[in-house]
């Protein structure tokens, strides 16, 4: 089981956040959380929001330290971001076939 975090550089709330994310499925990533002690409510879309006091935790848990631009990369790669409307972001060879796109 693989999964990553970044850096908590994202602030909101009054604190700073980091994400963690599976580049496997969902369920490694729900399970990982699980395991960690990280509620469910703190799964958005296709990530958890991590605030900065568990970030050493869940480094020595196991979750790889990667940057924030990685984290994006990793979830494209594995086909698992999800836009904000809860579509999943089309990869290159989906964007450009001709079937129609959804809105």
């Amino acid at each position: 089981m693989t999964v990553y975090i970044d850096p908590p550089n994202w602030p909101g709330h009054g604190r700073m956040w980091s994400h963690l994310v599976s580049d496997v499925s969902y369920d490694e990533l729900h399970a990982f959380a699980e395991e960690s002690g990280v509620p469910r409510r703190a799964f958005e879309r296709d990530h958890y929001d991590i605030p900065s006091h568990r970030y050493a935790d869940l480094v020595a848990a196991g979750a790889v330290e990667v940057g924030s631009r990685d984290v994006v990369r990793l979830l494209h790669a594995a086909g698992l971001r999800r836009r904000k409307g809860g579509g999943r972001v089309p990869d290159q060879e989906s964007s450009s076939s001709s079937s129609p796109r959804r809105l």
